[in-house]
């Protein structure tokens, strides 16, 4: 009786303390963390290295995906994107400043700064059994990265060009369909709104068709959802017709 009642004393004691780092509690909370990005802190060193690779190469795609290319070839033509047109940084926006020539180099290179660290992060991690779900949490940092950039005051654009660039190295077949339905509908209707929009929506259609897994489809939700709220003013201007055209 003694000894349960000094147990529980002791427990009361420390409930509710914040673990002292270097305790068993702290360790414990740290290798959870490297458990959840698939490292194995319990063994020769390997796992932990690996989860640390995993949480390095998130990074990397933010960063990537951070760098507001529309704002840097704007600035390069002495043109204050955030001033002109809708604000946004990008690709439509700078065709309209810039010209169209422009406005594809922008799309272009937004569409790359998720593809580079999204094929690096594939080939790095081939042999991981988690891999599918690795490459698609790269992916996600760099589409967050361009929507809420570190370099540029986490004011970015609207993703749709990051997104075509994750999954021209996730799934290039659909995203060659997607970039099919955006080329028909903007080509009908001269609105890049109306391209991203019914190109965002009619995706999950191609992935279907292409038998893509549980991972591309749980990426694939976050980018909707997201693209969706993004284009929310555009929509709007749908809506009322008065968006504008190209």
């Amino acid at each position: 009786m003694g000894e349960s009642a000094a147990l529980g004393q002791r427990q009361r004691k420390g409930h509710g303390r914040v673990p002292r780092i270097g305790s068993e509690a702290s360790r414990g909370t740290w290798e959870s963390l490297l458990r959840w990005v698939g490292g194995n802190p319990r063994g020769a060193g390997l796992g932990s290295v690996r989860g640390m690779a995993v949480l390095l190469a998130i990074v990397l795609g933010y960063l990537c995906g951070s760098v507001p290319f529309g704002l840097v070839i704007a600035r390069a033509r002495k043109v204050d994107l955030r001033a002109v047109g809708s604000g946004n940084i990008g690709a439509t926006n700078a065709a309209r400043a810039l010209g169209r020539g422009y406005g594809l180099l922008v799309l272009l290179l937004d569409a790359l700064k998720a593809t580079g660290p999204v094929l690096l992060a594939e080939r790095y991690f081939a042999a991981d059994p988690r891999q599918p779900w690795i490459v698609v949490a790269v992916a996600a940092a760099a589409f967050v990265g361009h929507l809420w950039p570190v370099f540029a005051r986490f004011q970015g654009g609207k993703g749709v060009a990051t997104a075509l660039g994750c999954f021209v190295a996730i799934a290039p077949l659909p995203a060659l369909c997607g970039a099919l339905t955006w080329v028909v509908l903007f080509g009908v209707t001269r609105i890049s709104s109306v391209g991203s929009l019914g190109a965002v929506v009619l995706f999950p259609a191609w992935l279907y068709l292409f038998s893509a897994g549980p991972p591309v489809y749980a990426l694939t939700a976050l980018f909707l959802s997201l693209i969706l709220w993004r284009h929310r003013g555009n929509i709007a201007r749908l809506w009322s017709r008065t968006e504008q055209r190209l």
